[in-house]
């Protein structure tokens, strides 16, 4: 089993997170952000990645630290998870629609952090959850776990649709880019190494 679990604890967070890359969708997440609790659900559920996220963050500034030291644990799972990446598939593209909404994420377990987000929210906020704090939490996960990542929404108008499409296909996406394939012998660069 291919899984990591991960603390972090600063002045601002007090972050648990646990990954089992080749589960079966189980989840359970605490962050106290009831609308970042439910993408999160989705990302595993719909990626097949088991995840515990237990989080306690200072929300009574707001959402910032706390989404985003998230991404960074559950990047710094995925990294550990991944080992050394023997096998793997290391690319994938989802296009998954939600309802008005179709969104795009391409990514390539390349060991080379970057990320290009386009997307437009008409809404600041879908329930506790900033909507600035979409594209801040991908970026923590990218740069910690070592992907180059592109998430695009093609079209739609509802934030809270249009922010769950992309939490979906990135669990779809990582879970084809993570897969193990036979096939593959050893890294799949010419390099040697990701």
């Amino acid at each position: 089993m291919r899984e990591a679990s991960i603390s972090r604890k600063t002045n601002e967070t007090d972050i648990n997170v646990k990954i089992e890359l080749d589960g079966s969708g189980k989840y359970d997440i605490d962050t106290g952000i009831g609308f970042f609790d439910h993408m999160l659900s989705l990302m595993s559920r719909h990626g097949l990645i088991n995840m515990k996220v237990a989080a306690k963050g200072d929300l009574y500034v707001d959402s910032h630290h706390t989404i985003e030291d998230i991404g960074i644990v559950i990047g710094k799972c995925i990294h550990e998870a991944l080992g050394d990446k023997e096998k793997i598939r290391r690319y994938s593209t989802v296009f998954l629609p939600m309802d008005e909404v179709l969104c795009m994420v391409s990514m390539d377990i390349s060991g080379r952090p970057y990320i290009v987000f386009d997307a437009k929210f008409d809404e600041e906020r879908v329930g506790e959850m900033d909507t600035g704090m979409v594209e801040e939490f991908f970026r923590a996960v990218a740069f910690n776990a070592g992907i180059t990542l592109h998430v695009k929404e093609l079209y739609g108008k509802n934030s809270h649709h249009i922010i769950e499409a992309m939490f979906k296909a990135f669990g779809k996406a990582l879970r084809e880019a993570a897969e193990l394939d036979e096939k593959i012998e050893g890294i799949m660069s010419t390099k040697g190494t990701l």
